[in-house]
């Protein structure tokens, strides 16, 4: 009996500190490139909801490790160019998806004004700015910035002024082209509507996740 408790609770040990890792094959950030800023919107209230999203229990950047990689490589050749590279999302429980389509069909509008003020938010699924199956629950999606520069609109902000070729200022401009060109250079590819937005090569038909970030 007494081997018998210390083999369950020995298990249930081991269990409770898996839970706290990221999913086989991911890595943390912080442990492959821990200069790159870590600005995770959606674990606070700074987002388009307004409030922190389920399934962000911490601050933290979690990829693939293949991602991981590829982003360290980038944040080499960006630190080489003088600047640092900033996140605001990465790997994304699919259960904060289901919370974005939950939020879209209620009546808050409390951000409106700071990230969709020109379409309504019910739009927001239908016009491509935010994704029911998103790439960023397989790990290889992320969201980034460069810390200082002027991309002509905030993270997050759902409007066509930005899509990344969109008519911006010379500053702006510069700013987008020079990025899509850094991340490209690692195997990343930028998705037209967001400046922001990046998916690592070989997400077509990876598996998504639902496993809370801690």
């Amino acid at each position: 009996m007494r081997r018998l408790m210390f083999l369950l609770v020995t298990t249930l040990s081991a269990s409770h500190a898996r839970a706290d890792e990221p999913p086989q094959g991911f890595a943390r950030l912080a442990d492959v490139a821990p200069d790159i800023i870590q600005d995770m919107r959606y674990a606070g209230a700074d987002n388009f909801t307004g409030a922190p999203v389920p399934g962000y229990g911490a601050p933290q950047c979690w990829l693939r490790t293949e991602a991981a990689k590829a982003l360290a490589a980038a944040q080499k050749d960006a630190r080489a160019q003088g600047v640092s590279l900033i996140v605001y999302d990465c790997y994304r429980p699919q259960r904060a998806v289901s919370a974005f389509v939950d939020w879209s069909r209620n009546a808050d509008q409390r951000t409106k004004a700071e990230h969709y003020p020109r379409i309504n938010k019910s739009a927001l699924f239908p016009e491509g700015y935010i994704a029911e199956h998103s790439t960023h629950s397989t790990g290889l999606a992320v969201d980034i910035g460069v810390k200082g520069w002027n991309f002509g609109t905030p993270f997050d902000f759902f409007d066509s002024r930005s899509w990344t070729k969109a008519k911006t200022s010379k500053t702006a401009r510069a700013h987008r082209d020079a990025l899509v060109a850094l991340m490209r250079r690692h195997g990343f590819e930028n998705f037209p509507r967001e400046w922001w937005h990046f998916t690592y090569k070989g997400a077509d038909g990876a598996p998504s996740y639902d496993i809370e970030i801690k």
